[in-house]
């Protein structure tokens, strides 16, 4: 697997994306760590050449979750910590779109934490990418799930006293299934890392170092470049749980990104039982045409 990453990351570099840019600009701050991400994504998408309407982009609230809004395919905003309910809507309808979750650590490891758990448990074919800030930016910057335990916010003026969440151990004890972790200053491996998450069958979890330039003076571009080192550089074997897991809890002076951990079992669609019948979306409503064009009238 190491070696298939290094592969995908040579590929997409001559793949154009455009197909993949929406219309509307990102409003993120100059420098922003998202960009790396947008465009990882988009790149990954041109790599594994996906039609952009098979395409459904999630999201809950917060900078980063305004992503759906940049990128030409489906896009769904929903509420704060509630994006994988809502995928998981999404994808249990129609198993057969490509859904791609996106947000930030707050929205994902704080309000949504309950969800991110028992998304991973059961194993949807999901792929949940997430900015991990170390900060709430959106509201200007106080502490989130992920900060490290002594940063000063504005919420914490005298030093977090809390531990931050270990998102990677987590997943790996919560049954991920493909856990990843990238930075969005090497945005090609990192499109890589994204390529295999959706190729992945599964839930595939890639949590990003996407630094707030505005709002973490600490977590900056330069203090990850110090310390960030690919696993695959150092022959790390992405089938070996108990060695996933060690490196999971490795932060600090070096700090690992890249696969962590994969393993192919069956999905939770390929489980359901109400499958059986065919996909929710095949089914017929069980409404005539006029009932169901009146109920699509009240809705609009």
């Amino acid at each position: 697997m190491a070696t298939a990453v290094l592969d995908v990351i040579q590929e997409i570099r001559d793949v154009p994306v455009e197909a993949y840019e929406g219309p509307v600009h990102p409003d993120w701050c100059p420098g922003c760590g998202d960009y790396g991400v947008l465009k990882a994504l988009q790149k990954a998408l041109a790599y594994l050449q996906i039609d952009p309407s098979q395409v459904v982009v999630v999201s809950g609230i917060g900078c980063s979750s305004n992503l759906p809004g940049f990128i030409r395919a489906y896009g769904f905003h929903g509420l704060h910590g509630r994006a994988l309910p809502v995928a998981e809507g999404i994808k249990l309808a129609n198993p057969r779109l490509h859904v791609v979750v996106t947000g930030g650590d707050g929205d994902g490891y704080g309000i949504g934490m309950g969800h991110f758990i028992h998304a991973m448990r059961r194993n949807l074919d999901i792929t949940y990418i997430v900015m991990n800030n170390q900060i709430y930016g959106l509201t200007t910057g106080q502490v989130s799930p992920t900060s490290m335990k002594g940063v000063r916010t504005k919420s914490t003026p005298y030093g977090n006293i809390e531990p931050p969440v270990n998102p990677i151990a987590l997943a790996l004890m919560s049954g991920a299934t493909y856990v990843a972790r990238g930075f969005s200053g090497d945005p090609n491996h990192l499109a890589s890392l994204v390529a295999h998450g959706i190729r992945h069958r599964g839930f595939a979890l890639i949590d990003v170092f996407s630094p707030c330039v505005t709002y973490n003076n600490v977590n900056t571009y330069a203090w990850f470049r110090q310390r960030v080192y690919r696993l695959e550089d150092e022959g790390h074997d992405p089938s070996d749980f108990a060695r996933a897991v060690e490196k999971a809890l490795e932060f600090g002076d070096r700090i690992p990104i890249g696969l962590f951990y994969e393993i192919e079992v069956e999905t939770y669609e390929d489980l359901e039982p109400a499958y059986k019948r065919g996909i929710p979306v095949d089914q017929p409503l069980g409404l005539s045409p006029e009932e169901g064009a009146r109920l699509v009238q009240a809705w609009m």
